[in-house]
């Protein structure tokens, strides 16, 4: 009985977190699919990345997996970490220079992932699939802690303010930690 209980604290921790880890683009070979190398040269900027995610995705938590790229296009459902590693896959074929933020919330053990671009001067970023969250095309944030305030002001009523969160460039070396 005690192993059971064990059993599902452990898949219960794993559900109540959030989106799940990252998954790590470095080495990750992609396939051979015309169709899908199509779609990848046509998303040439951010916000046709953020526009093709709204319409051809949607969000279905994967709480102990992390599909790459090329299985969330054919699958079409995915969560923050999923959108967030697309957005950066895609981003940075077309040579912009990419990250992800891991944002963790006070007293809880949910996390949140978003995909950070450099354009045209200064960062831009997708939380799920929207770009910049409706701020106006032309404004860029200067630091990543900037995009993690920003994000935390529109989190939804009722979730704890961000504590910490982590900075991963494309090949999930650490760039930066902030609290």
């Amino acid at each position: 009985m005690k192993k059971a209980l064990l059993i599902i604290s452990i898949l219960l921790i794993f559900f109540l977190t959030g989106c799940s880890g990252i998954f790590n683009l470095n080495g990750w070979i992609c396939p051979d699919d015309l169709e899908f190398m199509a779609m990848v040269k046509e998303l040439d900027t951010p916000r046709k990345i953020s526009d093709y995610m709204i319409d051809n995705f949607t969000y279905k938590r994967h709480a102990l997996w992390s599909p790459n790229p090329y299985t969330l296009w054919k699958t079409g459902k995915g969560d923050c970490n999923d959108f967030s590693t697309f957005g950066v896959f895609v981003a940075s074929y077309h040579d912009y220079e990419t990250y992800q933020i891991r944002i963790y919330y006070s007293g809880t053990v949910w996390k949140h992932f978003i995909a950070v671009y450099v354009e045209d001067g200064g960062l831009s970023f997708t939380d799920n699939q929207y770009y910049n969250l409706y701020l106006p095309g032309s404004y860029r944030f200067n630091t990543f802690k900037e995009i993690v305030d920003y994000d935390g002001i529109l989190r939804i009523t009722g979730w704890p303010e961000w504590s910490n969160y982590i900075v991963y460039d494309y090949n999930m070396d650490v760039i930066e930690k902030g609290e």
